[in-house]
């Protein structure tokens, strides 16, 4: 099975380090947010990476070769366009994907202990076309339920919901769902899933956590040098 990482964009939120670097190289500790990802992923059994490159693509590229020629792992870069959008992405490497029924999807500054092989396991079991991780997050904001009338009939102040936390495994399906380099797989092809009751959520209530701002990004670093390091699966 492969893993294809989606490491293209330009990781605006993030603009104090991804002025002079992608994302996805933003160091956790001493290595590089992707590069824990990938260790993730190799300790549940999957060496076969697929990296859609797009912002600093080269950079992203030259310092991941040096830092995993060590590694047991076939990595494919794939210049996916600088401007593509997520869906776009995915579109553009489905020929890496044509001995594949099913691969796995993730983003390259998310990390959780997910357990992988349970995840694929119940994807494969419900013979749907998509299946996301859904984890538990903590909206910072009160949330306001108004009626039509502009009514506010429900207040939620700072509510536990859940969200999308990537980890997503996917059937070779999903490609009829992708139609050119502007489909958002977030809001283009995701709802589409939801209206053909193809889309599951695997819940998962361990770690997870995503690097968007640099507060995410210290708190991530917070954890790492703590004992606990909540994503590190291997090595444990």
């Amino acid at each position: 099975m492969k893993l294809v990482i989606l490491a293209g964009g330009y990781g605006t939120r993030l603009a104090e380090e991804t002025k002079i670097k992608p994302k996805p190289l933003v160091k956790i500790g001493l290595k590089p947010i992707i590069w824990h990802l990938m260790k993730i992923y190799s300790f549940f059994g999957i060496n076969e990476f697929i990296i859609c490159l797009g912002y600093k693509g080269d950079l992203l590229r030259n310092e991941l070769n040096k830092l995993t020629k060590n590694e047991k792992w076939k990595i494919n870069y794939v210049n996916t366009g600088l401007n593509t959008m997520t869906g776009g992405r995915i579109k553009r490497v489905k020929k890496y994907l044509k001995n594949e029924n099913f691969f796995c999807l993730s983003y390259g500054d998310g990390l959780s202990d997910v357990n992988i092989k349970k995840l694929v396991k119940f994807h494969k079991t419900n013979h749907k076309i998509a299946t996301l991780t859904a984890v538990k997050y903590k909206n910072p904001k009160g949330v306001l339920k108004i009626n039509s009338n502009q009514n506010i009939s429900a207040i939620k102040e700072k509510p536990i919901e859940y969200i999308n936390g990537g980890f997503f495994v996917l059937s070779k399906k999903i490609f009829k769902y992708l139609k050119n380099d502007k489909t958002i797989f977030e809001k283009d092809c995701l709802p589409k899933l939801v209206k053909i009751n193809q889309l599951l959520a695997y819940k998962h209530h361990g770690f997870w956590g995503c690097m968007d701002t640099i507060r995410e990004k210290n708190e991530l670093n917070k954890i790492w040098k703590s004992k606990k390091r909540g994503w590190k699966v291997w090595n444990r």
